[in-house]
């Protein structure tokens, strides 16, 4: 009776009883809708996105859909820690670097015991933090921009393999206090395998797709700046990039893999001479040798000349032209895999510093990796560290940038992002974005 005068009243308003049961049927499936994204829609309206497709590699190229995929990235390492209370910056960070083009961000995708932290203990995990973590990935999505996610940092910040000895040292199975124990230690080697499956099995509470499955996930890359000084001849780390680069692909076939390397070669590659110095070529690392396993699809490098070369910006010129070309030439010839400049960046702290230094080193960067693109080579892109935005004092390093205050940067970001745009021959050119790269054209 009750339905029939709840009938009555529809027929009423709507002038004709049969509409009843059609307006009854959809109130019930938008209200299931809403009960299952517990009252966020934007869980369902991601679904109705662009359906993206995973970027692979063929050759010492990347490539999307059947072309060649360029990438103009940036890195903004802090995004998980501050999308736990501090959602806005996520927002803001995603839709400036989706503007001025930028396809692909660099970020942790790990935080061991500290503030925020991810992995609370070995196999622990906070879920108010790993919400962050997807809600990262979702906003990723949202604009259009993919993600190398870190898996562990060889520095103390974010806990790194500092902390994983500790947790061992501390429950008494560890064999060795070193920190360098990461890569050998049976049981650290155990906590971080577990931790690397989680996330990749991690199902993404926004958007409701494991990571392993989301293609927004452009790469994993094993470790930030992995080096193992306590064994120069490169055997300890290289065993562990085989293991670990293994380790992920028989849980994940989908996406690529890279190591995270800053690019230095050790004393038996013959090309030492090409280092910043002489001390690199003890770190236990080498740029080739740790790349050429079967299981790294892409091979990765860093840059900061202002902080490896004391001399005249004119010497750093130099030094960056030989750095890029190098390591281009090697992933071309060598190791037949694609190439990125996954960091680079000058420091506001150095005592000549001037913003004009910056705006040199980035357009020269952005010159030779369009050069590399452009005659179809290995170089596939560079990243700039980093962004931030306003309310980050207390978080920015001295080579962070606002790069929407900053108009001659902010203007050579575009006119790369168009430039790569046009390469790749995809409609990425559009919108207020298409509006740029017509007047980075004049």
């Amino acid at each position: 009776m009750a339905i029939q005068n709840n009938g009555n009243i529809i027929t009423k308003m709507c002038g004709k009883k049969g509409l009843f049961y059609p307006i009854l049927g959809i109130t019930t499936i938008i209200t299931l809708i809403f009960i299952q994204f517990s009252g966020d829609l934007t869980k369902f309206n991601l679904f109705k996105q662009k359906n993206y497709s995973f970027v692979k590699v063929v050759g010492h190229q990347f490539m999307l859909d059947g072309k060649p995929y360029y990438i103009n990235g940036w890195n903004s390492y802090w995004l998980m820690d501050h999308a736990v209370d501090k959602k806005e910056r996520i927002k803001e960070i995603f839709e400036g670097g989706s503007k001025m083009g930028l396809t692909v961000c660099r970020t942790w995708a790990f935080n061991d015991g500290a503030y925020h932290a991810l992995q609370l203990s070995p196999g622990q995990f906070d879920e108010k933090s790993f919400q962050a973590l997807d809600y990262v990935i979702a906003e990723a999505r949202r604009n259009g921009v993919r993600l190398i996610l870190s898996l562990v940092n060889n520095l103390h910040a974010y806990g790194g393999k500092t902390q994983y000895v500790q947790w061992a040292w501390q429950e008494g199975v560890g064999i060795s206090s070193s920190n360098d124990s990461f890569f050998f230690d049976p049981t650290i080697q155990t906590y971080f395998k577990d931790y690397v499956k989680t996330v990749l099995t991690r199902k993404n509470t926004i958007t409701g797709i494991e990571y392993r499955d989301d293609p927004m996930i452009l790469a994993w890359e094993l470790i930030n700046e992995p080096r193992c000084t306590s064994d120069p001849s490169g055997d300890t780390l290289q065993d562990w990039i085989k293991e670990m680069s293994e380790f992920i692909k028989a849980i994940d076939k989908k996406h690529l893999v890279t190591v995270g390397l800053e690019g230095f070669y050790d004393s038996k590659s013959g090309k030492e001479s090409e280092n910043p110095s002489k001390n690199e070529a003890a770190l236990g690392t080498d740029f080739i040798r740790n790349n050429d396993i079967p299981t790294i699809d892409f091979a990765s490098f860093h840059m900061y000349p202002d902080k490896w070369i004391k001399d005249t910006l004119d010497k750093k010129a130099e030094f960056v032209k030989k750095w890029i070309s190098t390591h281009t030439e090697d992933g071309e010839k060598q190791l037949k895999k694609p190439v990125v400049l996954s960091e680079f960046g000058v420091s506001s702290h150095t005592e000549d510093f001037k913003p004009s230094h910056r705006e040199k080193l980035i357009k020269l960067v952005y010159e030779l990796t369009y050069k590399s693109a452009k005659e179809n080579k290995a170089g596939a892109g560079s990243f700039i560290w980093q962004f931030v935005v306003k309310g980050m004092e207390d978080y920015n390093d001295d080579f962070g940038v606002i790069p929407w205050e900053m108009q001659p940067v902010y203007e050579q970001i575009v006119m790369q992002s168009c430039r790569v745009a046009r390469l790749r021959g995809q409609s990425d050119v559009k919108g207020s974005f298409e509006g740029l790269c017509l007047r980075s054209q004049s």
